[in-house]
């Protein structure tokens, strides 16, 4: 059970009373107590659980992403997140992972399936984004997806106007 395990103190994690209030934070809780209540949850594994709070602070203070809440997936022994990238987007599910962990198809697969969310349109195919943490506390997103998506357009129009065209 991951109650038990303590984890020395992250660099990431600076004391809640520095700590100014933003979106994202449910009440007045700072990082301190999401970690406990993160690792009260029934997941044995203390790096994925260390993992999941490094992406929680990501996400809060790094990315500034809103509604960022941690849900325990005791099946998957897995701490997910849910979290907007803006107020009116649609909610998101990271799914944090120790650098060192191997993940096979299957995994992915089975991942896929009981932690995405449900979605309002049948069409649209499950998502969920593997955020992998170095133990430098380095985090790499990967949306994957259910099937092909087409991909959103750039951002930045002008890149694309700007790219020379080589025909062979």
């Amino acid at each position: 059970r991951g109650g038990g395990a303590t984890l020395p103190p992250s660099p990431l994690d600076p004391a809640p009373d520095r700590i100014p209030p933003r979106h994202g934070f449910e009440g007045h809780l700072g990082p301190g107590k999401r970690f406990t209540e993160m690792m009260s949850l029934d997941i044995s594994d203390s790096a994925q659980i260390y993992s999941a709070f490094v992406v929680y602070l990501d996400l809060l203070e790094g990315r500034n992403w809103h509604e960022v809440k941690h849900v325990g997936v005791a099946e998957l022994q897995l701490v997910c997140l849910h979290a907007r990238e803006r107020e009116q987007d649609s909610l998101q599910v990271m799914v944090p992972v120790p650098v060192h962990i191997s993940l096979s198809h299957e995994r992915i697969r089975e991942i896929m399936k009981k932690a995405s969310l449900p979605q309002d349109d049948p069409d649209t195919p499950l998502s969920v984004t593997l955020a992998i943490v170095e133990s430098d506390s380095t985090v790499v997103y990967y949306k994957m997806t259910d099937g092909f998506v087409t991909p959103d357009p750039p951002d930045n129009t002008e890149d694309v106007d700007n790219k020379q065209c080589f025909q062979s």
